[in-house]
């Protein structure tokens, strides 16, 4: 019989082993994907807000929600700093279907979760970037077929945030602004790479590949099998209830890729996990009400659901 501390000592040699391992691959991306955040937020986050000011004076009609996706997405603001800007968009007359693209982009993608998911590889970070892209167009478009002639969203009482960038030295306000993503950021990192450590280490590979696998056709006991699709139901599932911080799910997928997630399960959770993360849903149950926010959960589980579905048919692993 093993003695107690010489097991507690190999199993902790395995934890550090595991998560050394996955900090070494991640940590890089994490601090340069914090420092490019900070870089835009700094010198672009003006810029981006103007950009899609300007606009409103361009008669793009529902082409508009294509720029308004891509700047939402190029917004380094959390939510919470998203919906007074919008506040402030709708004040000067935007339209509330690319105020929603916006948004949506906002929501689910920034440049500093865009960089963090580098550590994924190129096809992971390109599906995520075009399923966030995708979901903010049809985001607005949705608002603008069913929203005509009403008020989507009720923007009363938010008023534009004072900028916490207001050093004279630049380099001062830069150096503030890694320190906030840091300190935001940092133990759910950690946390992210302890979880993915403890998932190499006790989690077989068989029982991702069944659950998450996504092709269908995995043999379950009894005879049974795994219907196609079923690996992204049950990813964009979890995301509901995981997803805490955007930088420490990504160790997580990591993980669950080397294992043998399907591309679309991971789609899928990338999808609804920023979009119905609890401070996000706090945030919109406030400016959507009752009946817009139960069409954005809606929404955004049909949306990660088929993401996945339609990557799983055409990404082809190398």
């Amino acid at each position: 019989m093993v003695p107690a501390f010489e097991l507690i000592h190999r199993e902790f040699s395995y934890f550090w082993y595991y998560f050394s391992l996955q900090f070494e691959q991640i940590a890089g991306y994490w601090i340069l994907g914090m420092a490019l955040g900070s870089l835009i937020s700094v010198f672009g986050k003006e810029r981006i807000h103007r950009l899609f000011t300007a606009l409103g004076n361009k008669k793009l009609g529902a082409f508009g929600v294509i720029p308004a996706s891509l700047l939402g997405i190029a917004s380094p603001l959390c939510m919470y700093g998203t919906i007074p800007i919008a506040a402030s968009f709708a004040e000067k007359g935007m339209e509330e279907d690319w105020i929603a693209a916006f948004m949506m982009g906002s929501i689910l993608l920034n440049p500093q979760l865009l960089f963090y998911s580098a550590a994924l590889g190129l096809p992971a970070l390109v599906i995520r970037f075009g399923c966030c892209f995708l979901c903010g167009i049809a985001a607005g478009l949705l608002v603008r077929g069913f929203g005509k002639n009403r008020r989507f969203f009720r923007f009363s009482g938010f008023a534009e945030p004072a900028s916490r960038d207001i050093d004279p030295n630049p380099l001062l306000r830069l150096l503030k602004n890694f320190l906030r993503n840091l300190k935001a950021t940092g133990l759910y990192f950690l946390i992210g790479v302890a979880l993915s450590a403890l998932f190499q280490r006790y989690v077989p590979e068989e029982a991702v590949v069944t659950l998450f696998g996504g092709r269908g056709g995995a043999d379950l006991r009894g005879g049974l099998r795994v219907p196609r699709g079923f690996g992204v139901l049950m990813a964009a599932t979890i995301g509901v209830p995981l997803y805490v911080c955007g930088g420490g799910t990504i160790p997580l997928l990591m993980a669950w890729l080397d294992s043998g997630m399907s591309m679309g399960a991971a789609a899928a959770f990338m999808v609804t996990g920023p979009a119905t993360k609890i401070t996000n849903l706090g945030a919109l149950k406030i400016v959507l009400g009752a009946k817009q926010f139960a069409a954005y959960v809606l929404f955004i589980l049909a949306a990660a659901y088929c993401s996945g579905l339609l990557v799983d048919v055409l990404f082809v692993p190398r």
